[in-house]
C-alpha cells in the first residue's frame, strides 16, 4: 500500500504565494513519475503541473510561469511551489503518484 500526505495548504491573498509538499511512503520501489491536480467546486479534477521519473516538468498552461513543481533529492517527495496566486486557483489540491492519490489539501486565494 501507498500512502501520500499533502501539507501547506491554506488560505492566502491575491498575489500571494504557497509551497504544497506531499511525501510519499508505502511499497513503492525506485523514483517514479509524480503529479499535482486540484479540484475546484462543481468542476472536474484538472492536471496542474507533473514531474517524471527524470525529472522533466510540465505545466498547464494556466499555471505556467508562476508554479514550480520539484522533487526533493532522489525520493519520491515533491513540492509545488505557487507564486502570484490568483482567485481562480481556488481548489483542494492533490498529490498523485503511479495510481495513489493523496488526501488533498485547501487553497484558497482570497481578500
Amino acid at each position: 500500500q501507498v500512502h501520500l500526505v499533502e501539507s501547506g495548504g491554506g488560505l492566502v491573498q491575491p498575489g500571494g504565494s504557497l509551497r504544497l509538499s506531499c511525501a510519499t511512503s508505502g511499497k513503492i520501489l525506485g523514483i517514479k513519475p509524480m503529479a499535482w491536480y486540484r479540484q475546484a467546486p462543481g468542476k472536474q479534477r484538472e492536471l496542474v503541473a507533473s514531474i517524471t521519473n527524470r525529472d522533466r516538468t510540465s505545466y498547464a498552461d494556466s499555471v505556467k510561469g508562476r508554479f514550480t513543481i520539484s522533487r526533493v533529492g532522489a525520493t519520491n517527495t515533491v513540492a509545488l511551489e505557487m507564486n502570484r496566486l490568483e482567485p481562480g486557483d481556488t481548489a483542494v489540491y492533490y498529490c498523485w503518484i503511479t495510481g495513489f492519490w493523496g488526501q488533498g489539501t485547501q487553497v484558497t486565494v482570497s481578500s
